[in-house]
């Protein structure tokens, strides 16, 4: 059974519901240790599973480079959207805490020559300004007059913006963005209707953090890592809500359910997952294929789970 597609708003593209999140590429101290090969394998897989969509950034240490190497010469097979305003040059090892943004020109301007020599590519379907700055700060640094010089220079074709709270609503305003990569899931909802507000002013919509990634285990072992428990607010909210028995009767588990329900949310273009397990990125495909959940469940599970 195939993916979905649907169009990214005005860009008029159209995107697989499932899209495929890179950041687990970015390699060690930030990401697990990736074998380049194994790399090679997953890039193919996702590909070869369906999925329509790529999200990476200057500031996933090594992902770009993977993408450029294994799968640049398939590059018309997908869409691809990288971000802009990240450190330039900065070395993989580079450990935490996040280095500071710029969103100046020259900044701008390096990072999307940088991301098309590292991804071996003429252009970037979508940039998307990372970290969700002020208005005031794009205004100051005039960053959205950057972005639309590179589009007229043809080495971008739609401008995005990864945006949350308390920001988003400002950057929905401007109308000057074509997609927003927006944080949500069934157990923080916090940016629920301002995705719904985000297509309504024409813009497409990419869902970050609606499921489970799987990671290499300590032993190096490839280990599927579903959700069964969120962590910290968010188990606090799965177990506030008391879903274990509606699950059992729709027959779902609870890494398909996380999935589904983002899947389900109606203004969703398409949610980013990714993973460094094939085996998780074959389960999450087969997830996806099933679409949203059944309208009854899907709403009983929105009356449970806290808003």
């Amino acid at each position: 059974m195939a993916i979905e597609s649907r169009t990214l708003g005005r860009t008029k593209a159209d995107v697989t519901i499932l899209g495929y999140g890179a950041m687990e590429l970015r390699g060690e101290p930030r990401g697990p240790n990736i074998p380049d090969d194994h790399a090679g394998l997953l890039l193919n897989a996702v590909l070869d599973g369906g999925i329509t969509l790529i999200d990476t950034s200057p500031d996933y240490g090594r992902s770009e480079e993977l993408i450029g190497k294994h799968i640049g010469h398939r590059r018309d097979e997908f869409f691809l959207a990288s971000k802009c305003g990240c450190p330039i040059n900065l070395p993989a090892d580079v450990p935490p805490p996040r280095q500071p943004h710029d969103y100046g020109p020259a900044n701008v301007r390096a990072n999307v020559e940088q991301s098309l020599r590292r991804l071996r590519t003429d252009r970037l379907d979508l940039v998307q300004v990372h970290m969700s700055p002020s208005r005031a700060q794009l205004e100051e640094d005039h960053t959205i007059e950057t972005l639309k010089e590179l589009q007229g220079e043809g080495k971008i074709r739609f401008i995005g913006m990864s945006g949350i709270l308390p920001n988003l609503p400002d950057h929905i305003a401007m109308d000057v963005f074509d997609a927003f990569q927006i944080p949500y899931s069934a157990v923080q909802r916090d940016h629920e209707a301002l995705i719904t507000e985000a297509a309504d002013h024409g813009a497409g919509t990419l869902i970050r953090g609606g499921a489970a990634r799987g990671a290499p285990s300590e032993e190096k072992n490839w280990s599927i890592g579903p959700l069964t428990q969120p962590a910290g607010v968010g188990q606090r909210n799965w177990e506030t809500a008391s879903l274990d028995d509606l699950l059992e009767q729709a027959g779902i588990s609870s890494m398909e359910f996380t999935l589904r329900f983002t899947l389900s949310h109606p203004a969703l273009s398409t949610t980013i997952v990714g993973t460094s397990n094939l085996e998780h990125l074959k389960g999450n495909i087969e997830v996806a294929a099933k679409g949203p959940l059944p309208a009854d469940v899907y709403a009983e599970a929105k009356r449970r789970l806290p808003a």
